[in-house]
């Protein structure tokens, strides 16, 4: 089942977080979310999107294939500090082929922007390190969507 966070228009897949707090451990010497979290913020969503549409990502690399991220964009708005309650919005703009391409806005809780960005990952099979076209098994879910 959907959460309700969760929209599909015209071929647009957009996806919201639960709202989730900056750790301690997660911000610099200035106070602010460290610029290397972001993109772990963006797999947060990636998995949980995953998760909320009955994919499971450990288990596709059970079966053999991995998905890397083989590009990155972000850019920061505004920063984030300690105990700031964010979401991550993804965008998923395009049926997937042998690559991936995420859209992701990261918003704090008064709706202001904070970064966005996105991520290009592949379909790698592990057993010869060559890139494969989406499986079936997450484009079969993702057509049920649209």
């Amino acid at each position: 089942m959907l959460n309700k966070n969760y929209k599909i228009l015209k071929n647009l897949i957009e996806f919201s977080t639960l709202p989730f707090r900056v750790r301690y451990a997660e911000t610099d010497q200035m106070g602010f979310a460290h610029h290397s979290n972001y993109l772990k913020y963006f797999e947060m969503a990636r998995i949980e999107w995953l998760n909320t549409i009955g994919f499971s990502y450990k288990k596709l690399e059970e079966d053999g294939i991995v998905m890397p991220v083989v590009a990155t964009n972000l850019k920061f708005k505004t920063p984030a500090f300690f105990d700031d309650l964010l979401v991550v919005h993804l965008t998923l703009n395009e049926l997937p082929r042998a690559r991936v391409v995420f859209s992701y806005l990261i918003t704090n809780e008064l709706q202001k922007e904070v970064a966005s960005g996105s991520t290009c990952l592949a379909f790698l099979n592990t057993k010869n390190n060559r890139p494969v076209r989406c499986p079936d098994t997450l484009m079969e879910v993702i057509q049920k969507l649209l």
